[in-house]
């Protein structure tokens, strides 16, 4: 299996940063002292956390010097030596686990073990960076780091800016191993979420269980016998809407009118007598009474 990126960012930074921070707990040079009075003006007087080394451009670096302002006494040196040495510890053990845990002898890293080994160095580099902060907090009050009178001044050496550096890739590399607790985590939650339906259900007091009733509900197409889906008569009178607008008039109905008189050639063959009926001539415009 290959080895997660998250992985391989921590292996590489931890290294690194447990050298940085070797060197800034070992060498002399948190504190730079230069402008003595009584020295030549290119002596400089590196201070660390366990020895001074003095430097000169025309001589080699000579360390061992004395402590003539008790400044291994202060508080910030003291808690710098105890929590330095503790990240070195701390730091060492981190990649211990770390590369137990993300490769060693194992076809797949161990995750828990990895994300495990993140914590420890994420932990190592607060270790680190609290004594670096606090000493460049007072670097230059003479109160709490004892330094000589003005015109002397202090600057920040190289070693403080090596535990500032080494402090910041510990934990940059402790998170990102951190983050191997990732597919533990999932693979974690994927089985609880199998196993949750087989469980049964434990009661609370938060859990209140109310039966509504269900609502009838209506369906939207009904299938009769007749096999047509047309409701019945009573349903179809009932669910009826009242009809909007006003009714149309309708036309009265219209008679036939014949404006011949079809009576009058009667009442003239009456008039001459009954013996001329068939000799009378008929002028009706109907040929027969029946056609009326």
């Amino acid at each position: 299996m290959r080895t997660p990126v998250v992985m391989t960012v921590g292996m590489v930074l931890a290294p690194c940063a447990l050298l940085l921070n070797l060197v800034s707990t070992l060498a002399p040079g948190w504190r730079l002292v230069k402008g003595f009075l009584d020295q030549p003006v290119d002596m400089v007087l590196y201070q660390g956390l366990w020895d001074m080394c003095r430097e000169q451009s025309s001589r080699e670096r000579e360390c061992g010097q004395p402590d003539e302002w008790n400044y291994f006494t202060a508080e910030p040196v003291l808690v710098a030596r105890g929590l330095m040495v503790t990240s070195l510890a701390t730091t060492a053990l981190g990649l211990l686990l770390a590369s137990l845990g993300v490769r060693c002898w194992r076809d797949d890293p161990h995750s828990v073990l990895a994300g495990l080994s993140g914590l420890v160095l994420f932990a190592a580099g607060l270790f680190s960076l609290i004594p670096v902060s606090w000493y460049s907090h007072f670097l230059r009050d003479s109160d709490v780091l004892p330094a000589p009178a003005s015109p002397v001044t202090v600057h920040v050496s190289y070693s403080l800016v090596l535990g500032y550096l080494g402090s910041c890739l510990l934990l940059l590399g402790g998170f990102s191993l951190g983050l191997s607790f990732a597919p533990w985590c999932e693979e974690r939650c994927r089985r609880r979420r199998k196993a949750s339906p087989a469980d049964p259900r434990r009661s609370n007091i938060s859990t209140v269980y109310v039966d509504w009733p269900e609502p009838a509900l209506t369906p939207a197409i009904k299938y009769y016998p007749d096999g047509q889906n047309r409701p019945r008569r009573a349903e179809q009178g009932a669910a009826s809407k009242p009809k909007v607008g006003f009714r149309m008039p309708r036309p009265p109905p219209k008679a036939y009118t014949n404006p011949v008189d079809v009576l009058g050639g009667e009442a003239a063959a009456e008039s001459h007598g009954a013996s001329s009926h068939t000799t009378w001539p008929y002028h009706s415009s109907l040929p027969c009474d029946s056609d009326l």
